[in-house]
Parts: structure tokens; C-alpha cells; sequence
């Protein structure tokens, strides 16, 4: 069985810093890319960023300059460093890792942790 555990959200006033953080455990043969999606009220789940093991990076255009993906292979867990944050940024953050186990390809999300950007 595997298993993401996110953590990290809160509140935070507008401009302020979060770090949030997503640790895979169980048996995994491997894994490509690790990834944060979010999903804001009334709107569709989107891509935030994404970083492959060959620490090659993707971001979304709305986060470009002001979120940070890292990730630390041994230890199977990626991060998402927030700076400069807005309003707009309030969302459930989820983590997103396919991987590779005895049962074959496997796309496995974290539980979710709640950023809310508030004065």
C-alpha cells in the first residue's frame, strides 16, 4: 500500500510564506514526477507545479517567480515553498505521485492540506 502524508498549510496574511511538504511511504519500486495540484471553491482542480527526478520543473503561469518545487529523492518527499502569497492562492493543495509498485503503474493523491491567504 502507498500512502502520501501532506503537511504544512494554514493561514496566512497576504505576502506571507507557506512550506508545504508530502512524504510517500510504502512499497514503491519507483518514482518519475512528483507534483501539487489545487483547487480553489467553485473552481476546477489545476496543476501547480511538478518536478520529474531528473529535477526538471514545470509551473503554472499564475505561480511562476513566487512558488518553489524541491523534491529529496532518498526520502520520497517533494515540497512547495509559497512566497508573496495572495489572496487568490486560498485553496486545498493536494499532492500527486505516480508510481510504480508490484501491482504495476499506480497515481496516488495525498489527503489534501488547506492554505488560506487572509488579512
Amino acid at each position: 500500500q502507498v500512502q502520501l502524508v501532506e503537511s504544512g498549510g494554514g493561514l496566512v496574511q497576504p505576502g506571507g510564506s507557506l512550506r508545504l511538504s508530502c512524504a510517500a511511504s510504502g512499497s514503491i519500486f519507483s518514482i518519475y514526477a512528483m507534483g501539487w495540484y489545487r483547487q480553489a471553491p467553485g473552481k476546477q482542480r489545476e496543476l501547480v507545479a511538478r518536478i520529474t527526478s531528473g529535477g526538471s520543473t514545470n509551473y503554472a503561469d499564475s505561480v511562476k517567480g513566487r512558488f518553489t518545487i524541491s523534491r529529496d529523492n532518498p526520502k520520497n518527499t517533494v515540497y512547495l515553498q509559497m512566497n508573496s502569497l495572495k489572496p487568490e492562492d486560498t485553496a486545498v493543495y493536494y499532492c500527486n505521485v505516480p508510481v510504480i509498485t508490484h501491482q504495476g503503474y499506480l497515481e496516488v493523491w495525498g489527503q489534501g492540506t488547506l492554505v488560506t491567504v487572509s488579512s
